[in-house]
């Protein structure tokens, strides 16, 4: 009589033991720290970390101040909703991707309603996220004078709102710290007026997007006080903010007036975004005024840096807001909001400025010859 081999289980054993961990947790009434799992369980230690991070990432546990874990009652699965700021704007795509990305691997569902760079859309996008409950609302939309009346709608609804950019009512806020970067800018464009120009620049123009309000706005007022601390020489009559709304059209149409206007060489360009950075290009190309006139963005979106790989390009920088980085930080601060974590009410994100010098360099090492 022939005896038939033992049935092979299918077991994945870092799975199992994530449920020892998971079970462990359910049948005690209070936290437990790592080394009490580990004596319990007889998992290692480094096994143990890492199954405790990803269930804190993925909401069914939450981290106390004093480091012990607890089980979180999770009927369903998050829901949360986004409202992006446009699907035409470069950044503003780049952070949808990157939260879709995020949401996707924390297995959290994302709803995403795209604002279009409109007031009366946002408002709209906020009215559908109440009328079919989120759990969390991320907004990124630009229009400071309806910030409230978004914030009160979902507010009202009881659900967490964190907001991008633009700071909302009753919102946790995140995004990058504008007056830094516009500060940072506006030394770099100094510098170029030092080293190009023997520090003669003539005018500085801000291109601002006034309905964004002071937060944002401070992109230009950092950038102007970069400047003044470098230029000292420059007096309040140099100084002209735009609205630029941060859009490439209004943006070229702006610059192209002032310069017709003005006959002056030497002029510095602080944008509030590459997209409003790049109209102003336009203007100072076809104008054949290259040699005259600095300009430095704010996102690095890739058409910037592709701008900026061409030789003699007005686009001397652009600050990065990693984008990148957005849809991960941002599902961790919603998952601890929901997990009542106590969370800062301001989240900056990391930026970096990049030059044209830097872009070409980095052209070169790729081996990638640049236009111009």
């Amino acid at each position: 009589m022939t005896r038939s081999a033992p049935k092979r289980l299918y077991l994945i054993p870092v799975l199992s033991k994530a449920l020892d961990i998971l079970e462990l947790l359910q049948n005690e009434r209070n936290p437990l720290s790592l080394e009490a799992i580990y004596q319990r369980t007889n998992i290692s230690k480094t096994t143990i970390y890492r199954i405790l991070k990803t269930f804190v990432h993925r909401g069914y546990l939450a981290q106390t101040q004093d480091g012990l874990y607890r089980l979180i009652a999770r009927p369903k699965k998050a829901r949360f909703g986004f409202g992006s700021q446009s699907a035409e704007m470069p950044f503003s795509q780049a952070v949808t991707d990157s939260l879709k990305a995020a949401a996707s691997a924390a297995g959290v569902d994302l709803v995403v309603l795209d604002n279009h760079y409109d007031a009366a859309t946002a408002l709209s996008n906020a009215d559908e996220f109440v009328r079919h409950p989120v759990d969390l609302v991320i907004e990124f939309q630009i229009d400071q004078r309806v910030a409230p009346v978004i914030a009160d709608k979902i507010a009202g609804a009881g659900i967490p709102l964190i907001a991008i950019d633009i700071p909302h009512p009753h919102a946790t806020f995140f995004g990058v710290d504008n007056y830094r970067v516009g500060f940072e800018a506006g030394e770099f464009l100094a510098q170029h007026a030092k080293n190009s120009w023997d520090g003669k620049a003539r005018w500085v123009l801000g291109l601002d997007i006034e309905e964004a309000g002071p937060m944002v706005q401070s992109r230009i007022t950092g950038a102007f006080e970069g400047i003044r601390a470098s230029l000292p020489g420059l007096g309040d009559r140099n100084f002209l903010r735009m609205d630029g709304r941060g859009m490439r059209e209004k943006s070229y149409r702006l610059v192209m007036d002032f310069l017709r206007r003005h006959d002056d060489r030497g002029v510095l360009i602080a944008a509030a975004t590459d997209t409003s950075a790049l109209g102003a290009v336009q203007a100072v190309r076809e104008l054949k005024w290259e040699k005259h006139v600095a300009i430095v963005g704010q996102d690095c979106i890739p058409e910037a840096l592709e701008e900026m790989h061409i030789s003699g390009s007005p686009l001397i920088a652009s600050v990065s807001h990693e984008a990148q980085s957005y849809g991960p930080r941002l599902i961790q601060l919603a998952l601890g909001l929901l997990s009542g974590q106590r969370v800062p009410p301001y989240n900056y994100v990391e930026h970096q400025l990049v030059t044209a010098s830097s872009v070409r360099k980095a052209n070169k090492v790729l081996d990638v010859p640049a236009q111009g």
